[in-house]
């Protein structure tokens, strides 16, 4: 997979294998994967009570809308690039307008990630005893992060 920074301020992600689109339609897939989502486990961090039920109430919905608006939008991106390649590409193009989504999207998948995991703050420490699952999911989890550091880069 190669991914590069475009002239308008944005990124150009072009996968060249299979193993290139599973690892971007795992994003969603992560992002998914954890227990609880991710609206309801930020609701779970405000204790003070005076605020709780309300929190839960009105702000744990928009979150959880605003978080699935993001994934369904890189959704659409990725899989309108792969069913309809142009001259034998499929580039996924990531403009300024669509940076904060995918950082979302991406931040989503990594927490997620993290949860089911608990990689913990040196996560390449002792991989060894890894089972392949988690060792493939620390794999994406640090593409996940490198892309973020490009959108951080070049497109925010």
């Amino acid at each position: 997979m190669k991914v590069a920074p475009t002239l308008e301020g944005g990124l150009r992600i072009d996968p060249e294998t299979a193993e290139d689109w599973y690892i971007l339609r795992a994003i969603l897939l992560d992002a998914n994967g954890a227990e609880t989502d991710l609206a309801t486990r930020l609701g779970g961090m405000v204790t003070d009570e005076r605020v709780a039920e309300d929190w839960r109430d009105f702000v744990v919905p928009d979150l959880r809308e605003s978080f699935a608006d993001d994934l369904n939008q890189i959704h659409a991106a990725i899989e309108t690039a792969a069913a309809f390649p142009k001259d034998g590409a499929s580039p996924i193009w990531i403009t300024r307008e669509d940076a904060f989504s995918w950082y979302g999207a991406l931040n989503q998948a990594r927490l997620a990630l993290e949860e089911t995991y608990g990689f913990g703050p040196n996560p390449e420490s002792d991989t060894s005893n890894y089972q392949p699952v988690r060792h493939e999911a620390l794999i994406r989890s640090q593409f996940y992060c490198a892309l973020q550091s490009f959108l951080l880069r070049y497109a925010l």
